[in-house]
């Protein structure tokens, strides 16, 4: 299904799409339809349209502004140090989760790699998993690759328990949160170097999720822009030099 949101950046834009329709922001792709730029005497204004197969919340009601009529998603894993998280259980707490678990540690052990599989947090329409294993780096893989198609396989299995509301993240050692740290510093980097030469700069192929995130940390820098290039799910984002297309 496609969808049309609006926001003064196009982070705040995707923001409300995932809020209105109910589903994590990687469950969909973004296509920028019109950007203005905040500038003196204007606000800010990006309009885009959300491409995604999900199911979503039965309170969307067609409107994009009707993000607040969403109720908030259930808590995740308490913060570290909190006395929250002393109690908290990363065992299986119900049949869905055993079977999510038992799944990922029976399809690495198949796969010759086993290792012990717990639930990372809970949330209303996510569930992460997180994998421990001596073979974590086979099991990530470059660019995380490995890891993206075990959390494939295991969205599938859950979507035929009839769970297709729910997103299942899988996570080993950290490396969701440290390839997030390093797609942004990435990103400043990149936009430096656009900027010296006045030019521009095609990076790596990406999954769309990571290539949000390059969009979005550089979506409020004046004088650069970005936009994405190629077909299927690993497209290419370039960074360019503002007045360079």
């Amino acid at each position: 299904m496609i969808y049309e949101f609006e926001g003064r950046t196009e982070k705040e834009a995707i923001d409300n799409a995932a809020e209105a329709l109910g589903i994590e922001k990687d469950d969909f792709d973004v296509e920028i339809l019109e950007t203005q730029r905040q500038g003196l005497f204007k606000k800010g204004h990006v309009r885009i349209k959300v491409h995604t197969d999900r199911p979503v919340s039965s309170a969307y009601s067609g409107n994009e502004n009707a993000a607040g009529n969403v109720p908030p998603p259930a808590r995740g894993r308490p913060a570290e140090g909190s006395a929250e998280v002393r109690n908290w259980d990363p065992a299986a707490q119900n049949t869905f989760e055993q079977k999510m678990t038992a799944f990922v540690a029976g399809l690495i052990e198949r796969m010759g790699y086993p290792g012990k599989v717990t639930v990372l947090f809970r949330e209303e329409f996510k569930l992460g998993l997180k994998i421990d294993s001596d073979h974590s780096s086979i099991l990530i893989g470059k660019k995380g690759k490995n890891l993206d198609a075990l959390q494939l396989l295991v969205n599938i299995y859950a979507g035929r328990q009839g769970r297709e509301d729910i997103r299942i993240i899988l996570d080993s050692e950290n490396y969701r949160i440290r390839r997030e740290e390093s797609l942004v510093r990435l990103a400043y980097t990149v936009a430096d170097r656009v900027r010296e030469s006045r030019g521009s700069i095609l990076l790596e192929p990406m999954n769309p999720f990571d290539r949000r995130l390059i969009h979005t940390t550089l979506n409020d820098i004046t004088d650069v822009e970005t936009k994405s290039e190629g077909e299927g799910l690993y497209k290419q984002v370039r960074v360019y030099y503002r007045g360079l297309k």
